[in-house]
């Protein structure tokens, strides 16, 4: 709890009240390895703090999956049309590793905005943040080959190139496996190492 108060209070003060009610409505859940926290076709009633773990988010099309992002610790995470409108959505969410999040429900982050004025500006600023990444995310998609998509994500976010399976991040790069692996072997032979320790791994 005291992190993810740390992180909200570093985008605007908090005032005590607004701190003792947050600690009063926030809940707590772990989700073991391969658990979900969304299916397809259910509304996204929560928003979610990871403490500590790692989510992927994906989509079907025809019949296979497509990886539409990773969340990791110290990051939120939503479905971003199916909470906001609190309808049934076609984004999957599931645990990567073993994963606990902070929640709070969509009905109390709404009361929180309408009860404590500060909170609108911290709600305001993620909203600005998420947007940010989620535009840059998609200028990669639409404007980047999958090698410069991979070279951004070693670049930014190497972690995730250790953590998550490969044909994971290859559906995210909207590649297959075999091209993915060979691009990988190119990117090490030139001296930019992405998943060499990683220990491959089927999900």
């Amino acid at each position: 709890m005291e992190e993810l108060l740390k992180f909200l209070n570093s985008i605007y003060p908090l005032s005590d009240k607004l701190i003792e009610h947050l600690g009063s409505v926030i809940k707590y859940k772990e989700y073991k390895k391969r658990d979900f926290l969304l299916k397809a076709g259910h509304i996204c009633k929560n928003i979610y703090f990871v403490e500590r773990g790692l989510l992927r988010g994906y989509y079907l099309k025809n019949d296979k999956e497509v990886s539409s992002w990773f969340i990791k610790e110290g990051e939120l995470c939503i479905s971003i049309k199916s909470f906001y409108n609190q309808t049934a959505g076609i984004e999957n969410i599931h645990a990567l590793e073993d994963t606990g999040v902070f929640y709070i429900s969509h009905r109390e982050l709404e009361n929180i905005y309408h009860n404590y004025i500060e909170f609108n500006f911290v709600g305001r600023e993620l909203t600005r943040k998420y947007h940010e990444l989620w535009d840059d995310r998609l200028f990669g998609i639409t404007m980047q080959s999958a090698l410069e998509r991979y070279e951004w994500l070693l670049s930014n976010h190497r972690d995730l190139a250790l953590r998550v399976p490969a044909k994971f991040i290859a559906s995210w790069l909207d590649i297959t496996e075999v091209t993915f692996s060979k691009m990988k072997a190119k990117l090490m032979a030139n001296g930019f190492p992405g998943q060499e320790n990683k220990k491959n791994s089927d999900f």
